[in-house]
């Protein structure tokens, strides 16, 4: 009789010890898709908006263009696919969950450690009280055309700062150094 209450146990524990459970390899590789739209889309409009206009025209791309883009993609795949940051632009769409905050902090150690942000990514399949979910995040590294405005404030001209004060009073997205993790494209959906 021991055995066979020790043997339930004992499989709980191996499944316990045996880590987070791995995604599906179809839904993973939706998720990769679907951030590799969004980035696309994202980096087409604005390197369009700043050969036309210059980069204080990346600042309406990012604030109008680029959460229609996100719906589009997550609409597309049937799931949340946006982009957060630990140091969000606008607060009320930049926040990252629980989840997607120690996703970043992760990133920015693992840069830290001297690993390149460019393709650098997390994922798993997490239980909430909502479901059953992948989760995955794609980190958005800070490139020469981002530190316009994402760069330190002194590298930031006048026009640019004084439209981000005016735009995002909140705003916590500058001082990225070049290199390093500005933020994540993330992406969730139910399994």
């Amino acid at each position: 009789m021991r055995s066979l209450v020790a043997l339930p146990l004992l499989a709980l524990c191996v499944l316990a010890l045996a880590g987070p459970e791995a995604p599906p390899k179809a839904a993973l590789d939706e998720a990769r898709k679907a951030s590799n739209e969004l980035l696309t889309s994202v980096r087409s409009e604005l390197l369009k908006a700043v050969e036309a206009s210059g980069p204080l025209r990346a600042i309406v791309v990012c604030k109008y263009t680029v959460p229609e883009i996100a719906s589009a993609v997550s609409r597309k795949y049937g799931a949340r696919v946006t982009r957060v940051s630990l140091t969000p632009r606008n607060p009320s769409l930049g926040w990252g969950d629980v989840w997607e905050q120690k996703a970043l902090m992760a990133f920015d150690e693992r840069v830290a450690k001297g690993e390149k942000a460019e393709g650098m990514e997390h994922f798993e399949v997490v239980d909430e009280p909502s479901g059953h979910f992948l989760r995955y995040m794609r980190v958005l590294p800070q490139l020469p055309v981002c530190m316009n405005c994402h760069g330190p404030a002194e590298q930031i001209s006048e026009s640019i700062r004084s439209q981000l004060q005016h735009d995002y009073p909140f705003d916590k997205a500058t001082g990225v150094a070049l290199g390093k993790v500005r933020g994540a494209v993330t992406f969730k959906k139910p399994l």
